[in-house]
């Protein structure tokens, strides 16, 4: 390369937990990052915000002190990504650009009662044919319906001609332009409950049943391609910005999962499992999401579309931050690894960690957190062991749904996140599971993912499978002596949900 070309990727990731700016040079190494934790808001039991106007702030301050960490100006970068939380959204004012109320965050359970009204009328079928989704208050539609009528009772008269709607992606990606484009990628999309899986675009039927004025939503483009160009103000210089992802996928994409019979599985605040499915929908006969892995413009001028199978767990890590700052068993999330390695097995404890109900394969709304089985003799470490167990025991599910609905058995499982730097965790996910699990070096594979697809959009890189297969392995975990506990513990878990489910309901 020469003086004045870029040499570097960055990508952005607005996490749940926080958000991080990592730079990548032409090697795919990280060469610095940024990384600010973000505020919860639990407004009553069940409810969570984020507050759009620190996502935005946290992302500007990531952006340029990653820039001055690695001592180099906004000319040396070649492109933007972005990979983000999905279906976390907000309403804001595209005058003022301020918010009208905070985010309302995909783990909100808000709106479950609007979800089982909108069931007992009989339009669950009819949601899941055209998005592909479960009807869940996990998804962005039903929080928009909520935020749309709470604004116009807190703030009447409210124009909504003014008013633009969006993800967390649409939200930074309109502060980076400032305020020039309003738009989505296809995997964000795909996780709206508002898009038609097969056409790809907003689906006026849905947008009709959620009251959601089409006007408000953001232009849906492909995944790989470019968005628009950040403010000259913000870093110095103008970038382009040529990918947005959501989380998952752009996680699946580092992985080098384009085609069927890879999975990923991603241990972050939830867990969740991607498998591609190749060009065509694969429906689920087991509670298994089908959604827009990520799309691309040929060389033909024409869009291809990459779809994707997912399981969506919601509480893995969101366990661990709740032992540390719920009830304060630990003081930090890698006491757990020793502590769990401190007794010999989980002393007849087993957690449900159904904190915000439970995903797939359940889809249980009412079902709440517990742990089973507590005698005397129990100490914090069983407790603390029976929760990074479930992680586990959650994700044997989803893989044995993915494993029926494709009629072929995944034979290795590829990890990231930050709970699978937990050595103990991963070693019990490979006993239970009964396969090897694949630990690569970089766990920071949504970021890596959004700036591999951002890099290959400008031709930065340029082969897909040659940048993905050039990422290093840290550990590969084989089934070991504790398979067969593991997997007889998984059995008496599973019990142990069936009591936690129904929890709420009357």
């Amino acid at each position: 390369m020469t003086a004045s070309t870029p040499a570097y990727v960055l990508a952005l990731d607005l996490g749940t937990t926080g958000n991080r700016a990592i730079l990548f040079n032409a090697e795919g190494t990280i060469v610095s990052s940024a990384y600010k934790e973000l505020t919860q808001y639990y407004p009553q039991p069940g409810w969570l915000e984020h507050d759009p106007r620190e996502i935005w702030q946290d992302t500007c301050w990531a952006m340029q002190t990653v820039l001055q960490k690695a001592d180099i100006s906004a000319k040396d970068i070649a492109a933007i990504g972005l990979s983000v939380q999905r279906e976390t959204c907000l309403l804001w004012d595209k005058t003022t650009g301020r918010p009208l109320h905070n985010a309302i965050v995909w783990q909100d359970r808000r709106t479950a009662p609007l979800c089982n009204q909108l069931a007992s009328q009989g339009h669950a079928a009819d949601i899941y044919d055209r998005t592909g989704l479960v009807l869940d208050a996990y998804f962005s539609a039903t929080k928009l319906t909520w935020l749309l009528e709470e604004i116009q009772r807190e703030h009447p008269p409210i124009d909504l001609e003014n008013v633009l709607a969006g993800t967390i992606d649409t939200w930074i990606l309109w502060n980076l332009t400032g305020g020039k484009v309003h738009a989505t990628d296809d995997s964000n999309a795909s996780r709206t409950m508002l898009m038609n899986l097969a056409s790809r675009e907003w689906d006026q039927t849905l947008l009709n049943l959620f009251k959601i004025p089409v006007h408000l939503m953001p232009k849906i483009q492909p995944s790989l391609g470019l968005f628009g160009y950040t403010q000259p103000e913000l870093l110095g210089s103008e970038v382009p910005i040529t990918a947005i992802l959501g989380d998952q996928q752009a996680s699946l994409f580092a992985h080098g999962c384009d085609r069927p019979g890879l999975l990923k599985c991603t241990y972050g605040t939830g867990c969740f499992l991607v498998t591609h499915t190749g060009e065509k929908i694969q429906r689920s006969r087991n509670q298994l999401l089908s959604t827009v892995a990520w799309t691309q413009t040929g060389n033909d001028g024409k869009i291809q579309v990459g779809y994707g199978m997912e399981g969506s767990i919601f509480t893995t890590g969101a366990c661990i931050q709740w032992l540390r700052d719920g009830i304060k068993l630990i003081t930090a999330a890698t006491d757990t690894e020793r502590m769990a390695q401190q007794v010999a097995d989980n002393g007849g404890v087993y957690f449900v960690p159904a904190l915000s109900g439970l995903g797939a394969p359940h889809w249980d709304m009412s079902a709440r957190g517990a742990f089973f089985g507590i005698t005397g003799g129990v100490q914090r470490e069983h407790m603390v062991r029976a929760v990074l167990e479930a992680i586990a025991f959650q994700v044997k599910e989803v893989v044995q749904a993915i494993n029926q609905d494709s009629g072929t058995d995944i034979s290795l499982l590829k990890v990231d996140g930050g709970a699978c730097q937990n050595d103990f965790l991963m070693q019990f996910q490979a006993d239970v599971l009964g396969i090897p699990v694949e630990r690569p070096a970089v766990l920071d594979a949504s970021a890596q993912g959004a700036a591999f697809a951002a890099g290959l959009a400008v031709d930065f890189w340029q082969d897909y499978t040659t940048l993905t297969a050039s990422r290093q392995i840290d550990r590969t975990f084989q089934p070991g002596a504790g398979v067969t506990q593991a997997q007889a513990n998984f059995t008496m878990w599973q019990k142990a949900v069936e009591r936690a489910k129904h929890w709420a309901e009357e």
